[in-house]
């Protein structure tokens, strides 16, 4: 901290303040929550006094310094804006007036955006992990110190802190852009290598008639007498163009039914569906887990290698012309999508020569590397830019930030 600036106790900066009012039945009230991270109050509920247990609230003025007992290792400390102005909280939530003329609320609110901050109010050292056991109580944030320089010099940091804040969310805002421009660029490519334009005159065939196609096993079946004991893959290990394999489990089948679900190398994994976002998904198998069987919500597709590629089936499935064919296709229910076998059957292949498919397949996965390398790119600078406000912050409340 700034050898210049003299610590203050909170005590002496803030003023506990209960404006409790009996829950009278017939009266609609706003109940607030503090989010996490110091990110302000917000309604969560609008409740009438009727469904509320409680038989005190605690009304809450804009201005008032706000936070969450059991929330307080998360961050969950505010200064009360217009919004909250007039809505409620729960004996969990302690809440303090302001001495302005020493304290600029919004000084407060910016130190305690600091996981620091949080950290001293709690009584622990710097780089803990606080929990959920560690419940703030109201003595020990009053009897925390913090660095307490001038009026003016308070609001000129503010101003500083803020002009450097938007500039951190504007940069975070133009990545996610940049992020969203670049899954677009491997969207647009794999459509125009499935283009009409680009298979004109190609003849068309149909799932069915060029892969076995087969559903896995169906899970909590009660079985009797000898089984054994297999991995299988749900439908959470199967992502679009990749497995997720950090949790494998098991499941028991009959040792005759082994042959059945085994998947062999180069089989095609699709999911039947549930959210919208696993309609379709799925990669080539291959062989990345010994006796591996699937599960009954996990298509196996398999193809005679030596007239297709599984490769290029799993990318004209998960292209977006494959994507817009399960959406047509699918059963679908509140943001709940599936398909069966007869239409998964039905989806139509474009019978090309095997050398022309793999000359497809390494295309794509050129242009996957590079989109790959700027996806890694934008993730480092992420990291960087997590980094920045943290850094703002640290030398704002050591008198370091000119």
């Amino acid at each position: 901290m700034s050898a210049l600036w003299a610590q203050e106790q909170l005590g002496r900066l803030l003023t506990p303040i209960e404006r409790a009012e009996p829950v009278d039945p017939s009266r609609l009230y706003r109940l607030l929550g503090a989010r996490w991270y110091a990110q302000g109050l917000f309604v969560k509920d609008e409740k009438s006094g009727q469904q509320i247990k409680a038989r005190t609230l605690y009304r809450v003025n804009a201005g008032d310094f706000v936070y969450n007992r059991l929330f307080a290792w998360k961050g969950s400390f505010a200064v009360a804006d217009d919004e909250a102005d007039g809505c409620h909280v729960s004996n969990e939530f302690p809440c303090f007036s302001i001495n302005g003329d020493r304290l600029d609320p919004s000084y407060l609110r910016w130190w305690f955006s600091r996981e620091n901050s949080w950290l001293q109010a709690l009584g622990l050292s710097s780089g803990a992990t606080p929990t959920s056991r560690n419940r703030l109580k109201e003595e020990r944030l009053l009897g925390m110190e913090i660095p307490l320089p001038p009026l003016d010099e308070q609001r000129r940091i503010v101003s500083h802190i803020e002009k450097l804040a938007a500039k951190v969310k504007e940069a975070r805002e133009l990545r996610q852009e940049v992020r969203e421009r670049i899954g677009a660029i491997g969207a647009s490519a794999a459509y125009q290598v499935f283009a009409d334009a680009s298979m004109k005159g190609v003849p068309i065939t149909t799932l069915e008639k060029v892969a076995e196609i087969r559903a896995g096993v169906t899970l909590g079946r009660r079985l009797a007498g000898k089984t054994i004991r297999l991995p299988y893959l749900r439908v959470a290990n199967v992502q679009d163009g990749r497995l997720d394999l950090r949790v494998l489990k098991e499941v028991e089948i009959y040792p005759e039914e082994r042959a059945k679900w085994l998947l062999h190398p180069g089989d095609i994994l699709l999911t039947e569906g549930g959210d919208w976002d696993k309609l379709g998904r799925g990669t080539v198998w291959q062989d990345e887990v010994a006796h591996c069987i699937h599960q009954n919500h996990i298509f196996r597709v398999r193809v005679d290698p030596t007239r297709f590629d599984p490769w290029y089936i799993s990318a004209l499935v998960s292209s977006p012309r494959g994507k817009e064919f399960f959406q047509a296709a699918s059963k679908q229910t509140t943001n709940l999508a599936s398909i069966n076998q007869r239409q998964l059957k039905s989806f139509p292949i474009f019978d090309l020569p095997l050398e022309r498919q793999r000359a497809m397949v390494a295309e794509l996965d050129t242009l996957q590397a590079k989109v790959g390398a700027l996806n890694a790119l934008q993730t480092e600078t992420a990291a960087e830019l997590n980094a920045m406000l943290p850094a703002i912050l640290a030398k704002a409340f050591s008198g370091e930030l000119a």
